[in-house]
């Protein structure tokens, strides 16, 4: 895992973060985890019911969330969390951490609005590198009639051409994607 360097460890230290997990051992080894990167500022829930009254009175930076949770799933937050109009957290980064690798279980992760995806057990590389992500590279937002989330494509650097091309709106048709 890459050490971060002094600069990046005082912008850590001023992050925001809430962990969402009902299993208390879980959510103790990702916040002691999240303090050994030099993040102070986490808040901890047991259930997504508690952690949506969170995201509608404070901010956060990005959220660490559980896929299996009873009363409400990590899916079920998440796509509440993307459509909710009475918080301006709609476009927080969430990193959602399961032991489900089944596809149906990613693609519905994904399309929920899931930022990214972190497999149990989480080693404290994978999660550096899913919070490295969110908070250096962010992906931009897609909105749409039906889905507000990431977008889902991770790489800018292909170039397509003719007829099927895709431009987004503002966009030079004639640049390179």
């Amino acid at each position: 895992m890459a050490e971060a360097s002094s600069g990046q460890r005082r912008r850590l230290e001023v992050l925001r973060v809430l962990v969402v997990d009902d299993n208390t051992h879980m959510a103790s080894i990702l916040r002691t985890v999240l303090n050994s990167f030099g993040i102070r500022n986490v808040d901890e829930v047991r259930g997504a019911v508690e952690a949506l009254e969170l995201i509608r009175t404070r901010s956060y930076d990005f959220v660490l969330l559980d896929y299996n949770m009873p009363i409400l799933d990590g899916i079920e937050f998440t796509r509440l969390v993307r459509s909710g109009r009475d918080h301006g957290q709609q476009m927080v980064p969430i990193i959602m951490i399961t032991g489900f690798t089944e596809r149906s279980r990613v693609v519905a992760a994904r399309d929920a609005g899931v930022t990214e995806m972190c497999v149990k057990p989480v080693t404290a590389r994978d999660l550096w590198n899913r919070i490295a992500e969110v908070i250096n590279a962010p992906r931009p937002f897609v909105r749409s009639k039906n889905f507000l989330g990431p977008d889902r494509r991770r790489h800018k650097d292909h170039v397509f051409e003719g007829t099927e091309k895709r431009i987004a709106p503002g966009h030079n048709a004639g640049a390179a994607a």
